[in-house]
């Protein structure tokens, strides 16, 4: 079966899932309120762990889904239980030394402050944005994905970081203080002029000279090789231009936007279901990874929105085939499988060439499960997003 013969979601399918996803939260509320969710289930079960991951804002953003579809108490309770969490993180600066911010604050307390107006929430989300802000490179006029500010071997920035920018563009939106923004154009610009190729694949991550700031070469931290297309940092491309055209208008943007999502459709495998490189295709034995799937379609529906009727239409169908195809082989349906919302999905595969350990493969991811439950509430309503 090909792609533009696999069936579309249905009305019924939709409800159907949205109501597993928002049971699949409330089955949790007793082991995740005070605790978070580990970044990855271990035989399909998350354990849990204190606020110190780079992923545990995507649970919270989980428990907001969830209060959004049901307006319970419970979920509002658990959510500005994590915000208090998330306040008292940044607070005290526990293990954020990193660029993940914006997936750190943005399901959690950017969506609180705009689901609720929490005073709490916002002041939580701009002390995260002036983190955020510091690890911005002047020499090569990025923002510094990992390790010491300056250090030779992490002077370089993730295609990941595309989705920590919407933190700064609502930093300045609701601050004033055109800083913020200014950061994220920057980044913006230089890593569209680094990590996509010439074929509109993507490198996961890019390095630059410290002395000079130009750009050095690219590799990849967690894909096959270093010149292979990683299926989940081709995701966060097709989101992360969705959004970057969202909060600038650029028509470079858009342009890109569907040549890098083109590739993504056009490396799919039958099922639909990515193999966690694209590398992989049908036949093959190695892991999939839904979870870029389920980002991939999150960003072809925001950008329906910018675009006109007829290409808009066809991201939305394409997107309901994408997540027909999630709920079909992946979706938790039953508590006793796991506690998760999305199967199949690979945090890190190691190879001899990208040196990443491994861990978290054809489990639940926590981006995975969150991006499943954003794309079910994006085609249920206009809604606005926490990004």
């Amino acid at each position: 079966m090909n792609f533009a013969n696999y069936p579309e979601l249905t009305d019924t399918e939709l409800n159907e899932a949205i109501h597993y996803a928002v049971e699949q939260v409330r089955s949790g509320l007793n082991d995740f309120t005070t605790s978070m969710k580990y970044p990855n289930s271990v035989n399909n079960f998350y354990p849990q762990m204190d606020n110190t991951e780079w992923t545990n804002g995507f649970w919270t953003g989980e428990v907001w889904l969830a209060y959004e579809a049901t307006k319970e108490d419970c979920f509002k309770q658990t959510g500005l239980t994590h915000v208090d969490s998330f306040l008292d993180r940044v607070n005290r600066n526990i293990v954020l030394e990193h660029h993940d911010l914006g997936f750190l604050y943005s399901p959690s307390c950017v969506a609180a402050y705009k689901l609720l107006k929490d005073e709490k929430a916002k002041e939580a989300a701009l002390k995260a944005a002036d983190k955020l802000i510091t690890r911005f490179q002047e020499k090569g006029g990025f923002i510094q994905a990992w390790g010491p500010l300056g250090a030779k071997d992490n002077y370089r920035l993730i295609i990941d970081c595309l989705l920590n920018l919407p933190l700064l563009y609502w930093a300045t939106e609701v601050s004033g203080d055109p800083k913020y923004r200014e950061i994220a154009l920057k980044h913006i610009h230089t890593a569209l002029s680094v990590v996509i190729r010439p074929d509109y694949s993507t490198y996961h991550t890019y390095f630059f000279d410290p002395e000079t700031g130009k750009p050095s070469h690219g590799v990849s931290h967690q894909g096959n090789r270093a010149e292979s297309a990683w299926a989940r940092g081709q995701s966060w491309g097709v989101y992360g231009l969705a959004i970057s055209y969202k909060y600038t208008r650029n028509p470079e943007y858009l342009d890109l936007f569907r040549h890098v999502t083109k590739y993504f459709i056009d490396h799919l495998p039958s099922d639909l279901i990515p193999y966690w490189d694209f590398d992989f295709t049908d036949g093959s034995d190695e892991p999939r990874d839904s979870s870029a799937s389920a980002i991939a379609a999150c960003g072809m529906l925001e950008m329906a929105k910018y675009v006109e009727k007829a290409e808009a239409d066809k991201l939305i169908s394409d997107a309901k085939r994408m997540i027909k195809a999630l709920y079909d082989h992946c979706a938790v349906k039953d508590p006793k499988i796991s506690n998760g919302q999305l199967l199949n999905s690979t945090y890190c595969r190691s190879t001899p060439t990208n040196g990443c350990r491994q861990h978290g493969v054809d489990e639940c991811c926590s981006w995975g499960d969150y991006f499943y439950f954003e794309a079910l509430t994006r085609l249920s309503k206009d809604w606005e997003m926490y990004w």
